[in-house]
């Protein structure tokens, strides 16, 4: 975790899901007082309390950033050796700033921890029609962190995660408790475990044979296949369609 290079935590999920509350937890319970910590949130995201707390502690900073056209993310540098925890714009596509993030980092010199996914349990309970949102969202998340669980039926929450342990997704399933994550190293820890192979660098790709099928070889081609979820058409649409998930956040 410690190199020259920043180390960049991207935070995704839905408004009020509680992702200020998980990262202030991140940083006091998995962090020395002396490591450097950027939190970079949304100009549109809602106030919260969470924040003073953040802006209170040594070494820490908080920044809000705005988009601009054409940046998806902030056109702010960031500091060598710094834990940047940066949060997608819960009100943009979160699709578009997942594929923006890889360039943002490369052009600042920075590593990918861990994509961290937010799931507030009783909004993805009462709106079933997002399923395939959140399958995106969990597809690049190393860590997922199931939050406002109050009311929530037991057989949804089990059936939620045993879903996608029955499609082997590799990400931690954890369950954000009172008194916090259960395991603040565990969360921090930069060792992939999302599907997407997006984010892994090219050259660990570039001396691996491929063996192909004489009859049939042409889905082989490359060892690094392109992701799915970002490829458009001629019309430049998302081949893969998502529902909206923005409309449902006011509801």
């Amino acid at each position: 975790m410690h190199t020259s290079a920043a180390s960049v935590y991207f935070i995704i999920g839905t408004p009020g899901s509680g992702r200020r509350a998980l990262v202030w937890d991140l940083i006091e319970n998995g962090f020395s007082a002396t490591e450097p910590a950027l939190v970079l949130v949304a100009e549109g995201e809602a106030p919260h309390d969470v924040e003073a707390k953040l802006a209170a502690r040594p070494h820490t900073e908080i920044r809000r950033w705005a988009r601009t056209d054409p940046a998806i993310l902030p056109v702010d540098g960031v500091t060598p050796g710094t834990n940047v925890f940066l949060f997608a714009d819960s009100r943009a596509d979160t699709i578009t700033q997942l594929e923006s993030l890889k360039p943002w980092m490369a052009e600042r010199g920075a590593e990918l921890a861990r994509i961290i996914c937010v799931v507030n349990c009783q909004f993805a309970e009462k709106h079933p029609i997002l399923l395939p949102w959140f399958d995106a969202c969990i597809h690049f998340a190393d860590v997922v962190v199931l939050t406002q669980r109050t009311g929530v039926e037991n057989k949804w929450l089990s059936g939620f995660i045993r879903r996608y342990e029955e499609l082997f997704y590799p990400c931690h399933f954890l369950q954000l408790g009172k008194s916090g994550v259960p395991n603040p190293a565990l969360v921090l820890e930069p060792a992939p475990r999302r599907v997407t192979q997006y984010f892994e660098p090219e050259e660990d790709f570039a001396d691996l044979e491929i063996e192909t099928d004489d009859e049939d070889d042409e889905g082989d081609e490359d060892a690094l296949q392109p992701e799915s979820y970002f490829e458009r058409n001629r019309a430049n649409r998302r081949v893969r369609e998502l529902p909206d998930a923005l409309k449902f956040f006011d509801a």
